[in-house]
């Protein structure tokens, strides 16, 4: 009798599954438990062959809960060694074809990025790659147990750091910086996975060297020792790493066309498919460092948690220019009409009118702001304050309109000699435009909507007027101390107006 014939279909699926899962089971343990015998193999060391898997694996287990501090992700690195098992995945992927020790030299080649090969433990790696293979150091299975594991973990936490620091930077922006608003990519459960997952250190190391132009020509002058013009070897050395970072950050423009400015250059550039097409001086935000003197002192934030910016700072960002406002109106802010309107307004009854300014409470305009006590404590929270479009008005003729969360904008302006100043980090936190008409012809092209701003612009009969973009563009207000410029092909050197560099400096030797 066929006992088979016997069994239902069921209990038939049921019982190739057990088998299924019983076989899968078994080649698990036999893998693990050749990870002893191929290290004795690689190693010429016979202790290795007295481990066993699931000792490994409970000592594997503890020393990653012991190391969490030590990982720059620990999440990442629990699960991804939960899921495996906890094997020892660099090691044996690895240690066989010296993709480990070809690691450590790339690691000790970081000067070459402006970082240190310690952040990412070459030195501590190397010796543990030393120690794996020497018979008087490793003489027992629990030395066999310790070696193995602190070299797996200091590999995976060196590679995973290099390969974050190459691809996105050592340091957050947004997490140093108080006025940072550009999208910035950071490390994800993707990226954190590549190193475990390539099967050539060397190939994978090789790719993810950053490889921009600008970045180049920076790593150039790091290494020939550039002194900058009137800076000394070690204010240069300090501008080429901090600038040397900013460029490894996942926030540079990968659109076709857009609106570059750069605080510390006061320009600002269109450009379209990687190239400028017009170019101009602007004006910005006052800085903490408006004397541009070079510091090499560290900066003095005790708990380095993100910077303290000057009130008028123009912040870092990236959002869309959608639309302008011809002949503005200037909604002005509560601590511009508490610092300097209603003083002014205090020590001249005819300031108002003069400027064209209106005065509102609750929404509502006060037809005689004569009979307001300017002089009082308040009064610029009390009430809110509106400069008509108008030949004084401060935006100029246009304003450049992008959403962002520091009511920041471009604009035009009618104290056109500020221009002519070296250093134009002069506004309240606003970018002033130079050459505003050639701007709004660049981003709208010649076309009735042009003619419409043109127009509006020349009037003798100023009124406000929105007028959108057809296609929205982006902008960015970047922060570079150091780049390559397009004139010379040389590299160019600008004051760190904010103090950012410093900023940036001081956490990155903390590291």
């Amino acid at each position: 009798m066929d006992v088979r014939k016997m069994i239902s279909p069921k209990l038939t699926g049921l019982f190739l599954m057990l088998m299924l899962f019983v076989s899968v089971f078994q080649a698990c343990k036999k893998s693990k438990s050749d990870i002893g015998a191929a290290l004795s193999k690689e190693t010429g060391n016979k202790v290795f062959k007295e481990i066993t898997a699931e000792t490994l694996g409970e000592k594997m287990k503890a020393a990653i809960t012991a190391r969490q501090q030590l990982f720059r992700n620990p999440g990442f690195m629990s699960s991804f060694y939960a899921q495996h098992d906890y094997e020892p995945v660099m090691v044996m992927k690895h240690l066989p074809d010296s993709g480990l020790k070809q690691a450590v030299a790339v690691f000790n080649k970081a000067p070459e990025h402006g970082l240190t090969p310690s952040v990412f433990k070459a030195e501590q790696l190397n010796k543990l790659l030393t120690k794996i293979y020497n018979k008087a150091e490793i003489k027992t299975v629990d030395d066999a147990y310790e070696a193995l594991i602190s070299l797996e973990l200091t590999a995976a936490t060196a590679l995973s750091d290099y390969s974050n620091a190459m691809q996105f930077g050592l340091i957050s922006p947004r997490r140093i910086y108080a006025q940072y608003y550009t999208a910035t990519q950071r490390p994800d459960s993707i990226s954190f996975r590549k190193p475990f997952e390539t099967k050539n250190i060397s190939a994978f190391l090789d790719s993810i060297q950053p490889k921009t132009e600008n970045y180049k020509l920076l790593q150039t002058a790091l290494r020939d020792r550039l002194t900058a013009p009137g800076l000394s070897a070690e204010e240069t050395n300090r501008i080429l790493l901090v600038n040397l970072e900013r460029l490894r950050w996942k926030n540079l423009p990968t659109e076709n066309k857009y609106v570059w400015v750069n605080i510390p250059d006061y320009q600002l550039q269109v450009v379209e498919n990687g190239k400028p097409t017009l170019q101009m001086k602007v004006c910005v935000g006052e800085g903490r460092n408006n004397n541009q003197a070079t510091s090499l002192t560290e900066y003095d934030e005790n708990d380095l948690k993100k910077d303290r910016p000057f009130n008028r700072e123009t912040p870092q960002l990236k959002s869309m220019i959608h639309s302008v406002q011809v002949n503005p109106v200037w909604n002005i802010p509560e601590s511009i009409a508490t610092n300097e309107i209603t003083k002014y307004a205090a020590k001249d009854p005819y300031y108002l009118a003069n400027n064209n300014i209106d005065v509102f409470y609750n929404g509502k305009k006060i037809e005689d702001p004569e009979t307001i006590d300017f002089g009082a404590s308040g009064t610029g929270k009390t009430y809110t304050f509106k400069q008509r479009p108008g030949e004084d008005n401060s935006l100029g003729k246009i304003k450049f309109l992008f959403n962002n969360q520091s009511s920041v904008y471009l604009h035009d302006t009618p104290a056109k000699a500020a221009f002519n100043q070296s250093v134009r980090a002069v506004s309240h936190g606003c970018v002033r435009v130079e050459k505003p008409l050639e701007l709004a012809q660049a981003l709208f092209g010649t076309g009735a909507k042009f003619e419409q701003i043109k127009k509006g612009m020349d009037s003798d009969d100023p009124k406000a007027e929105d007028i959108a973009l057809p296609t929205k563009i982006p902008v960015y207000l970047s922060y570079f101390t150091c780049w390559k410029d397009s004139n010379s092909g040389g590299l160019k050197f600008v004051k760190d107006v904010y103090g950012l560099d410093a900023v940036l400096y001081t956490h990155l030797t903390r590291i």
